[in-house]
């Protein structure tokens, strides 16, 4: 899911999805419901390897020990990150409107700094950002009950009202510039690459293509079975083209 989206975010995907498979829609760690375990100096409970931990414990809790992986924005990074590290519990991978943090930042250049200036904003512990979100939410994060369906919007608005939730966030970002950058740099060294059936898909509304030109040749760089797409919509494609995006995902899981 996308910060500082909530799992209700599937809201419209996943039960298309459930009338063949069994769906798990979580919070991310921080995120929504999901637990806040204290932040430390090197932002390590925050980092995609905890939460990817977090993915395994919870599936193999309700009985699964090897499940298909789908992530999208930030949820995408817990996603890849749980291919790499436990590569016998996933079997398949889709990751939407994303390439992985290593990557971006390989290729960081003042187009994606102004693109994407939060995430030095939201990573940085100087001034924290959260003073600044904390001071009016609607005004900083938004959101459109009609586009996010009223219920998703009303989970949403009361984890953004949570100064907890709002520091778990900004953690999970400062972990994406320390510990995450060093992990995804570590298997990128080591010849570490994602072995089961990869799905990419981007949102044309976004930019995905103007930051990265080929993203699907990035993953590329880091998968060995990459299967790729595009969807007419904005990045919040679980909101903006749930039928389609279901459709994808269902072919993708039944091949």
């Amino acid at each position: 899911m996308a910060h500082p989206r909530t799992h209700a975010t599937w809201h419209r995907v996943a039960p298309p999805l459930a009338e063949r498979h069994t769906v798990v829609c979580p919070d991310l760690r921080g995120y929504g419901g999901s637990s806040k375990p204290p932040s430390t100096p090197d932002h390590a409970p925050y980092s995609k390897r905890a939460m990817a931990t977090d993915v395994v414990r919870l599936m193999r809790t309700l009985g699964h020990e090897r499940f298909a992986v789908v992530g999208h924005d930030r949820g995408a990074y817990v996603a890849t990150r749980t291919a790499l590290d436990h590569p016998a519990a996933v079997s398949r991978l889709a990751v939407l409107d994303s390439v992985p943090i290593g990557a971006a930042l390989a290729r960081a250049d003042a187009r994606f700094a102004a693109l994407w200036w939060h995430w030095f904003f939201l990573g940085q512990t100087a001034k924290p950002a959260e003073r600044v979100i904390n001071a009016d939410p609607d005004a900083w994060y938004g959101g459109d009950p009609e586009a996010m369906g009223r219920e998703a919007y009303e989970d949403y608005r009361a984890a953004i009202h949570d100064p907890a939730t709002v520091h778990a966030m900004c953690e999970d970002y400062r972990a994406g510039l320390g510990p995450d950058r060093a992990a995804d740099d570590a298997d990128r060294a080591a010849g570490r690459r994602i072995s089961c059936p990869l799905l990419f898909l981007w949102a044309t509304g976004d930019d995905m293509v103007d930051l990265y030109s080929d993203p699907v040749a990035v993953w590329r760089e880091w998968a060995d079975d990459v299967r790729a797409g595009a969807l007419e919509c904005g990045h919040h494609m679980s909101e903006e083209a749930p039928d389609r995006l279901a459709a994808e995902l269902a072919t993708f899981l039944a091949d």
